[in-house]
């Protein structure tokens, strides 16, 4: 019995039980290589725009930022500690701003054009755009845990329940 197969356009015919099928058209390749990364995800650094660099650069530091905080609240009951000069506290509220405006770019970038950031270059802008969605989930997820297990959520600055 005869399977059809096709291969690089052309079809030969294999039967079942033979050791080794005759393969006729292998040396009819292209000689050029093929290229399976799009011109996109190529881009360089130099290339790329102020934004997406200055969005890449915020959000790597403010995704640990904010999974430390979100850890930290679940853990304790509160976010991150002031620190010295409330220093620490200002980078934990500049983290979450920081997540929230590289969503609040991408929801935009989708609704106007369908589809969406820019993979930015090496492809970090977009990485950092599905993680960011991913640290948002965790906050919904441990802020609705801490309502439920605590009855609140703590505010942006210390008070008499967390760190005053």
């Amino acid at each position: 019995m005869a399977i059809a197969t096709m291969f690089a356009g052309k079809s030969s015919f294999i039967h079942r039980g033979s050791i080794a099928p005759q393969i006729s058209h292998l040396g009819k390749f292209p000689s050029r290589a093929l290229h399976f990364a799009s011109p996109r995800a190529e881009k360089s650094l130099s290339s790329s725009s102020t934004g997406e660099i200055a969005a890449i650069a915020g959000t790597s530091v403010a995704i640990p930022v904010v999974a430390w905080s979100l850890f930290t609240l679940k853990t304790t009951g509160c976010g991150l500690p002031p620190g010295p000069g409330g220093s620490l506290g200002a980078l934990e509220g500049v983290s979450y701003l920081a997540i929230g405006a590289l969503i609040a770019w991408s929801i935009y970038t989708k609704a106007k054009t369908g589809s969406g950031l820019p993979s930015g270059p090496y492809g970090l802008l977009g990485a950092l755009e599905g993680v960011s969605y991913l640290v948002l989930l965790g906050a919904l997820v441990v802020f609705g845990l801490q309502f439920i297990d605590h009855g609140y959520i703590p505010g942006p600055l210390p008070n008499e329940q967390c760190y005053g």
